[in-house]
């Protein structure tokens, strides 16, 4: 297997939204509410990934302030966050888990500059070998920090209200029927994701993820 479709500019993410609402008209009608979608590409390596951890279950907010904390103290980066004792890290808003989640993530010693050129399954499957990485955080980090074009993230909520939403469901999709769903937007998933987090906020009036 080979690596797919790189997102690296929004040019790439204008390419395919037109490819989505050129095959769905759902998509065409959401894309013109939203507008033109975001790049949201940022770095790989660490401290994406340990931003992923800070952000599950808590508010934009909350992950906003407890990283700015984690950043003033000096413990974005592998080698602090692995000499860090429980206090420190308590102290700046981590709970007890994402503490020893943090610390499981600086000791894994993954080779992030490999992990950009290897097939979307085996980056999940390096990755949810740490503690604390599921799959979710696995598909973040791949669309968002190494840029894959077909990738998905069905477990997030956000996504599953707006497909309930645009797609105008009786209920929330499960993962399993919301990966389903997005089989047909493949080579564009990623950007699937986009535009039904971008339609989230327009419907909903508040941020999907961080």
């Amino acid at each position: 297997m080979t690596v797919g479709r790189i997102i690296r500019t929004e040019d790439c993410v204008a390419e395919g939204a037109a490819w989505l609402a050129a095959r769905e008209a759902r998509f065409a009608a959401a894309l013109e509410a939203t507008g033109p979608l975001p790049l949201r590409r940022r770095e790989d390596g660490f401290r994406a990934l340990l931003s992923a951890i800070v952000s599950q279950q808590v508010s934009v907010a909350s992950a906003n302030a407890i990283w700015a904390r984690l950043e003033g103290a000096g413990l974005c980066d592998p080698g602090a966050m692995a000499e860090a004792s429980e206090a420190a890290l308590r102290a700046v808003g981590l709970s007890r888990q994402k503490a020893r989640y943090g610390q499981a993530l600086a000791q894994a010693g993954i080779d992030f500059e490999t992990l950009r050129a290897v097939p979307d399954e085996e980056v999940v499957a390096v990755l949810t070998a740490v503690p604390g990485i599921g799959r979710w955080t696995a598909e973040i980090y791949s669309m968002f920090a190494l840029g894959r074009a077909d990738v998905f993230a069905p477990a997030d909520l956000a996504l599953q209200e707006a497909a309930r939403l645009l797609f105008a469901l009786e209920a929330r999709p499960s993962e399993k029927a919301l990966r389903a769903m997005a089989e047909d937007w493949s080579p564009w998933r990623a950007v699937a994701a986009r535009l039904l987090w971008s339609y989230y906020h327009v419907a909903k009036a508040r941020e999907g993820i961080r």
